[in-house]
């Protein structure tokens, strides 16, 4: 039986679109997100100038339905969201729309800590198959003491259990088309996806709040002249649960 956990979310702003801090009951870690708008208020807080880790995020330029993650660390989070805000023919990014950011409550995650954390991030978030990173290459830093990787080892865990939370879901593996229905636990209805003029047939269970396709499923890669916004809209609409 799994265990529950209690996350602290506070609205900065008073909004849920502006700044967020979060934080878990018995970590050292503190957590900081907000819109690429908001980055002014963003880089006045303290927190941002100490050592840490950050993540932005936002559509691939390449393919608007994938999300691109750019993963960071520095001694100073400020200085370098700066750097990354200007155009990107002056040595910014310009893809990016949200940033998160991951510091130390007690001042004790070290330049070596954030260095391992960003090389075990990038490798992580390289193996989900859920986002484009756009870091050019993940160096395999472990120059840590013994203890210091298990500490780190339990900062990463509450790092992947709270990111999701705020809507970065990219270090978790995405789900895999299912084998046999038969032996998925019975969670949900499946759900039928048939368009016979498109040679498309496919089912699904909804499984940790995600569709996940049944194997032999059929279906197109893209949907020319669909907006990203109508994608969505037109899959839900031919979706509908049958009685299995």
């Amino acid at each position: 039986m799994a265990t529950g956990r209690s996350i602290r979310l506070f609205l900065v702003d008073g909004t849920p679109n502006g700044l967020l801090t979060a934080e878990i009951m018995n970590w050292t870690g503190h957590v900081l997100t907000a819109p690429r708008s908001k980055l002014v208020e963003l880089i006045k807080r303290p927190e941002v100038a100490r050592t840490g880790i950050y993540f932005l995020g936002g559509p691939d330029p390449e393919n608007q339905l994938l999300t691109r993650v750019y993963i960071g660390e520095s001694d100073d989070i400020s200085r370098r969201l700066q750097q990354h805000n200007r155009p990107e023919a002056q040595g910014g990014k310009d893809f990016w729309e949200r940033v998160c950011l991951v510091t130390s409550k007690d001042m004790n995650l070290t330049k070596a800590h954030a260095k391992y954390l960003e090389s075990r991030l990038i490798s992580l978030a390289s193996g989900t198959g859920r986002c484009v990173v756009g870091n050019g290459t993940s160096h395999d830093y472990r120059a840590l003491p013994e203890s210091d990787l298990a500490d780190m080892a339990f900062f990463l865990e509450q790092i992947r259990t709270v990111l999701p939370v705020l809507g970065f879901n990219f270090l978790h593996d995405a789900p895999k088309a299912i084998e046999d229905q038969d032996k998925t636990p019975q969670v949900s209805p499946v759900f039928e996806m048939l368009l016979p003029r498109s040679g498309i047939e496919a089912t699904a269970r909804e499984i940790d709040g995600e569709f996940v396709v049944s194997k032999g499923a059929n279906a197109r890669e893209f949907w020319v002249g669909t907006p990203r916004e109508g994608l969505h809209e037109l899959l839900g609409s031919e979706l509908r649960p049958s009685v299995r």
